[in-house]
């Protein structure tokens, strides 16, 4: 195909139907679904603005998303349930599991929304949270996982072997209409730093269509934009030295400012019990941005060995996403690659954090750096080796 086209048209919330309608095959790829079903429990009452999102690729290779409202519906009193109760969404991932851990620890009753799998994920299982099959592919599957929940929680992102707009558009837009159609009271939802000036990568264009689809569907909502893992390092920096692997990087210049997820969970839960924060866009950012040869440098210091470097210029990204736009099942290789270029361009992930810090009561010195982290890190591992009388090329290595 020339182009795309993923447009999202709620109907009317009035009588419940039994399913949800799949979406119907066109060339635009445009889909509508009934939110309604049986045997749903509502769980508040407020007025219901449904809303139409969508993203569409412009001639120039750059994405063009549009909202508008559509339809009120107001919806009957229902059950009141405990504002305790979460779903996570990507409960499995690098960030979800630090939420539901951190979650767990707080108090509250956990449930994770978890597509079904070949190695089941009992780890949360095992930590006391209740896990739920679902799939944001499959629509039909959300409503029943939203039964008696008070908050979801969104750090959900598509697989890198799928295409992006299946989990991170059309999954999401599923997901939030069922969440409006039951009466969620809060959505929390991971969002990417300077998504709204990057409309040329479509990954990026979709968390920011899918920010403004949150915010015209009227649910009371928390939207936090990150800049970077501390956690993505150590597999694509910290292992490989240690195992005296290659180590790839770019020549460009890009700084960000990694954060630990921990931290991250952490400030979403209070800024979760601030109502003050309510309806509000936030940066969470670490408290230095670094560039990939001075983390690069930082390891080979910890680690007390040189990295093995292999350079990967620019330009290289640049040509191989041209070339795999020239073929349609390449297409979203390119996506992604588009999503590189711009962490590779000469940019800064990075914002001023004293007004959030101050907005959620928290001491900038309670926030990990990068330093501490990875010391910790190359510490704990190398007195392991220490203990095994392992050299640093043996595989794999966790905390």
């Amino acid at each position: 195909m020339a182009s795309s086209r993923c447009t999202a048209i709620p109907t009317q919330l009035t009588t419940p139907r039994r399913h949800l309608r799949k979406p119907s095959s066109s060339v635009s790829l445009s889909w509508r679904r009934n939110l309604a079903q049986d045997n749903f429990v509502q769980v508040s009452s407020s007025s219901s603005v449904t809303s139409s999102s969508s993203f569409s690729s412009q001639g120039n290779g750059s994405i063009k998303c549009t909202t508008e409202r559509t339809v009120v519906t107001n919806l009957a009193p229902g059950t009141p349930v405990r504002p305790t109760s979460i779903l996570v969404v990507g409960a499995t991932g690098t960030l979800g599991r630090q939420v539901v851990r951190r979650a767990l620890d707080e108090g509250y009753d956990v449930r994770c929304l978890v597509r079904p799998r070949p190695a089941p994920a009992d780890f949360l299982r095992d930590w006391g949270a209740t896990v739920v099959n679902a799939d944001l592919s499959k629509p039909e599957t959300i409503p029943a996982t939203l039964v008696g929940i008070h908050t979801v929680i969104d750090c959900a992102t598509g697989r890198p072997e799928e295409p992006i707009k299946t989990v991170d558009w059309e999954g999401k837009v599923a997901l939030i209409q069922c969440a409006k159609a039951m009466g969620i009271q809060k959505y929390v939802f991971f969002s990417i730093h300077n998504c709204d000036k990057h409309p040329e990568v479509p990954l990026m264009e979709i968390k920011y269509c899918t920010e403004k689809f949150i915010q015209d569907a009227g649910l009371p909502y928390i939207t936090i934009r990150l800049c970077g893992f501390m956690q993505g390092l150590i597999g694509q920096y910290a292992v490989p030295i240690l195992e005296d692997k290659a180590v790839w990087g770019t020549d460009a210049p890009t700084r960000i400012a990694y954060m630990d997820t921990q931290d991250i969970a952490r400030l979403t839960f209070i800024a979760l019990r601030n109502e003050k924060i309510n309806n509000k866009l936030l940066t969470f950012a670490g408290p230095r941005a670094w560039t990939t040869q001075e983390v690069i440098t930082l390891c080979e210091r910890l680690a007390g060995q040189d990295a093995n470097v292999t350079t990967v210029p620019v330009s290289v990204l640049k040509f191989t996403r041209q070339l795999t736009r020239l073929f349609e099942w390449t297409s979203d290789v390119a996506d992604r690659l588009g999503f590189s270029e711009v962490l590779t361009s000469d940019t800064v992930f990075s914002a001023p954090m004293n007004e959030t810090y101050s907005l959620l009561g928290v001491d900038q010195k309670d926030i990990i750096t990068l330093e501490k982290y990875l010391q910790d890190y190359f510490t704990n591992i190398l007195k392991k080796l220490k203990d095994l009388k392992a050299s640093s090329r043996q595989s794999d290595y966790y905390i």
